[in-house]
């Protein structure tokens, strides 16, 4: 999915290598065989391991499947379908050395425009969860959870014990309830699943430095079909090329 003329995938990855982050694995699932060529450009042959899961596993079950990629490390994991800016360096820092102890999941929150459709979350006075409303009609807020997280090795370890355990979301997080930690991520967070939010993620790129390319991979997805229909829904007004 392009924003700007870049896949969002593209920029999760600069952004996570430009960190010194050299260990990223991508779970392919969905249109393999693009996501495969797309990973194979050379600035992500040496960080980036694909895994394929002919039936998906979940969200923890991918986490438990490849419990030796990840193991005995903090874990930044990512619902990658979201378009994020925000500091993550100071995320990760958060993590590390400033979170409360007793949390071993530090969950990012943005501020949602529609929290009915979101999961929603209620937080005691030091920022620890006490409490998730998923996609409810009359939420007590509009602080959501944005599905971006840090997790420490011994949710892991729980996993490993809980083979039955798939969802992260619906199945870890509750049973981490007061001992999840918060960061807010005050700037850009975006569901661009709907039409109306892609179109506003174009614009947020005035404030976003991407280096542009113009690779075999890149001329090529931009002279797609299935490119140049998006782009069809999408007013050249809107977007902030230069």
């Amino acid at each position: 999915m392009p924003i700007n003329g870049h896949p969002l995938l593209e920029y999760w990855l600069k952004g996570l290598i430009s960190l010194g982050i050299g260990h990223i694995l991508v779970n392919v699932h969905s249109h393999r065989a693009k996501v495969l060529g797309f990973l194979a450009r050379d600035e992500f042959l040496t960080s980036v391991k694909p895994v394929y899961e002919p039936r998906l596993l979940g969200t923890a079950g991918t986490l438990r499947a490849n419990t030796d990629f990840f193991r005995d490390r903090s874990v930044l994991l990512i619902h990658a379908d979201n378009w994020c800016h925000c500091d993550f360096r100071s995320f990760i820092d958060f993590h590390l050395e400033k979170r409360l102890p007793h949390c071993p999941i530090t969950m990012m929150t943005f501020d949602s425009d529609n929290p009915s459709s979101c999961g929603v979350v209620e937080t005691d006075r030091n920022g620890v969860v006490i409490a998730f409303h998923e996609k409810v009609s009359d939420p007590p807020s509009n602080r959501a959870n944005a599905a971006v997280y840090m997790v420490e090795p011994e949710v892991l370890q729980w996993l490993e014990s809980e083979p039955a355990v798939n969802d992260f979301s619906t199945e870890v997080l509750p049973n981490y309830l007061g001992r999840i930690a918060t960061w807010h991520n005050a700037e850009i967070h975006r569901d661009i699943g709907t039409l109306s939010e892609l179109r506003a993620a174009q614009s947020d790129l005035s404030t976003i430095p991407f280096i542009q390319e113009n690779d075999l991979w890149q001329r090529n997805f931009e002279a797609s079909a299935e490119f140049k229909a998006l782009m069809e829904h999408i007013d050249p007004k809107e977007m902030s090329i230069e």
